[in-house]
Formats: structure tokens, sequence, C-alpha cells
């Protein structure tokens, strides 16, 4: 494991924009998000408070690991070794066996990697502060990656490998992170992963939301809370959350219905921004979500960033108000 180093802001921006404009080119026919009509209930995020840009006293620290996995995509699945960074907060030791934590799966989105979250934003520092001031309960953050080589692909690979980073996850990824950092299961069973769900959230964004909803379609039995940003489930279809959201959302409602868990014993917290190229493809899901009875505000949660945009600022503001509810005090 080694530690992660800063690399150039501006080529994510670049990034980012060029997966913007690939998504808006590839519907033109699409009104402005924020002017539509109909949209499902909400509530305003709340913006990252300033102080919490300030490093503190205390510190955590992002490692990076690798570990065996496979390809999932083909047919007959190669191994190969993938990569992965982990946020530890201050106070973690390696020697202290008695202390637990929390565990946030974090998923970037296409034309991004691994290490991205904590390379070109403020998460680590606002992740510290949250923790300073006793917002969440001591979580630590994995930030691993769909694709096979951890670099930016072509749309239709990265496709097809979001589609099957639900298998990297149960069998490869979270044994494991769970085997090697001391979460709340007790060995690297799927009886261990199942009754330390409650301590267990996954996160994506554009592309890691669609990842996001696959979890919860193919792992809800290994995690409660999950925390989709600005990406609808391609379970369907691509843009299927918004082109077919009937169909997506009987997806979704058979994951539950098959789980034989409570209503109250998961939790989404969605988020978009109004200025989001992405914002119909979530929100339209929602709206579909929000008539079936699945899914109630004590379940669901549709958060909108006035004037929030594709970007990573967007996601740190999600991210500040969706895990205090995941992993509050």
């Amino acid at each position: 494991m080694k530690s992660v180093t800063k690399m150039s802001v501006g080529f994510l921006a670049v990034v980012l924009l060029l997966g913007m404009l690939y998504f808006w080119l590839s519907d033109p026919g699409q009104e402005n998000p924020a002017n539509s009509e109909g949209q499902a209930s909400r509530i305003q995020s709340t913006d990252v408070p300033s102080a919490y840009f300030e490093r503190p006293s205390e510190t955590g620290r992002v490692v990076e690991v690798q570990y065996a996995s496979l390809d999932y995509t083909q047919d007959n699945p190669p191994e190969i070794t993938k990569t992965a960074y982990v946020y530890l907060p201050a106070g973690y030791d390696e020697a202290d066996a008695e202390k637990r934590y929390n565990i946030l799966y974090l998923m970037h989105g296409w034309r991004m990697t691994a290490g991205d979250f904590f390379n070109y934003s403020d998460l680590v520092t606002i992740l510290d502060n949250m923790h300073a001031n006793g917002d969440i309960e001591p979580t630590i953050v994995v930030t691993p990656t769909f694709d096979a080589e951890n670099r930016s692909q072509d749309f239709s690979r990265s496709e097809d490998e979001i589609r099957h980073f639900h298998q990297d996850f149960r069998n490869n990824l979270v044994p494991y992170i769970e085997s090697n950092y001391p979460t709340y299961a007790e060995g690297i069973s799927e009886e261990a992963f199942r009754n330390s769900r409650a301590h267990r959230a996954f996160a994506g964004f554009s592309g890691g939301s669609v990842t996001t909803w696959s979890q919860f379609i193919h792992n809800l039995d290994y995690i409660r809370y999950f925390g989709p940003m600005s990406g609808d489930s391609w379970e369907i279809e691509v843009y299927g959350g918004r082109d077919n959201s009937v169909r997506t959302v009987d997806v979704l409602e058979n994951a539950v219905r098959e789980s034989n868990l409570e209503s109250d014993d998961y939790y989404i917290y969605a988020a978009t921004g109004t200025e989001d190229f992405a914002n119909d493809l979530i929100t339209t899901q929602v709206e579909e979500m929000r008539t079936r009875p699945s899914f109630t505000p004590d379940n669901l949660t549709m958060a909108i960033n006035d004037g929030g945009v594709h970007d990573l600022v967007s996601v740190q503001e999600y991210l500040y108000n969706m895990l205090p509810l995941f992993f509050g005090k």
C-alpha cells in the first residue's frame, strides 16, 4: 500500500466536460431538466460549511491497495489485479483490534478512475472535519473502480464493466477490504457481511450512480445505505431510469421482494443538481419509485442542489448531507 499524491486538477475538469458533452449529444432532444415539470418530492441539500474546507488539527490518510479479482465482462473471466483507495480517519490504529468502523464504498463516474475523488476534490478535508465535529461515527471510505485497468475507457467498454461490477464487489472487493480493515463484519463469510449490512453503504456519481443502483439490485443483502448521485439504473437499458422507468423500477421492487427486508431496512439518498445534465435521468426514475409501496419518504430521499452541475463540487455537498443520515452519531 502507498500514499496518494496530488495530480493536476485541470485534467479532471476537462474529463468531466467531455462526459457532459457526450451525454448531451447522445440525446439532444431532451429539455433542460431545470425547467421540467412534475418532478418528484424533494429536499434542498445544504452547502458544506466553509470551515470544512480548512484542514483540522487531526487528519486522516489515504492509501492505495491492490486486490485480486476477475474480469467479469468475459465469458471465462481471467485473473486481474485491481486498484482501490482507502481513506482512514484520524486516529486509525492498525494495532487496535477492538475498534470497528462503518464503511462507505464510493464509485467514480465515466472517464474517471479510482483515485479521482481524493485527488481532485476537498473530500478528504471534508471527511476529516465531519469526524472532528462528530457529524459521523468513525467511517472508512473506499474508492474502487469498475475498470479492470483503472483507466478511462470508451463508453461501450465502461458500460459493460459497470454492469458486471456487482460481481467484483461481492466476490473480491468486499472480502479483501473487510479482511484487512476492522469493519463490523465478523469474518468474511456471506453471513458475516449480511449481518453487518447496517454498517455498510455504497454511493456513486454519474456512471458510479448507475453502479450504485446495480448494487441495490444485486447486493441489497450486503448493503443498507445507498447514495446514487446524478445517474439512473441501466439494468434494463442505458438511460432506462428515464426512458423505461416502469420496467426499471419493477426490477428495483423485485430486488426488495426477494430480499425479504422490511421497508425500514434500506435507505436511498438520491441527489442531483438543478443544472446537472443528468437531472432528468435520476428524477424521472425516482418519481416512478415514489408510486410504489416499496419506496416511501422514510426510505427514499431526493435531494436537489440548487444551481448544482455535474461536478465534484456538487458531489462533496451530497456526501456531506448523506453521510450523517447513514452513519451519524
